[in-house]
């Protein structure tokens, strides 16, 4: 199976990893935690947000940034409100890594500014100051799995009461 790996540095609000996590759980993508974090990883509210699917997630957790690069190596995409790019005009190959910024500030900019070409960003209207973090996640998980013909992903549902 094709991996795509999910990467939130020093997230702030346990709700949005909460439901990073279960995106990633769903798709199976995997989880970066990089901190430092704004919570605690035992938090209520990030595991009420990522209900029961816990079991099914792939995590790592690192220090920081550099604890991140020295131990991981493949193609980085950086998600900013910032880039020229749009998060569509990539090819994502397999094993990419998709890197999110904390809620309040993003990613820092000497980093984003070192890596132009692989700074991706979500269109939205002039006005929006951003789109909520694990919406963004989404969008760009859900954009690599279209790429990629959601590979081993369930495609088709059943109603519980009748069927189709």
């Amino acid at each position: 199976m094709a991996i795509i790996n999910i990467v939130m540095v020093e997230p702030e609000i346990p709700q949005n990893t909460g439901n990073v996590a279960r995106t990633c759980a769903a798709t199976g993508a995997r989880l970066h935690l990089v901190g430092p974090m704004g919570f605690k990883i035992d938090d209520k509210k990030l595991k009420r947000a990522g209900l029961d699917y816990w079991q099914y997630l792939d995590i790592t957790y690192y220090d920081n940034l550099d604890d991140f690069f020295a131990k991981n190596q493949g193609d980085f995409y950086y998600y900013t409100t910032k880039a020229l790019h749009t998060h569509t005009d990539v090819e994502y190959p397999d094993n990419c890594y998709l890197l999110f910024g904390k809620e309040t500030k993003g990613l820092p900019e000497e980093l984003l500014l070192k890596n132009s070409d692989r700074c991706v960003r979500i269109p939205m209207i002039g006005d929006a100051r951003s789109l909520n973090l694990s919406n963004s996640v989404a969008i760009g998980v859900y954009e690599v799995l279209r790429q990629w013909n959601y590979p081993e992903l369930q495609n088709f549902g059943q109603l519980h009461n009748y069927k189709w």
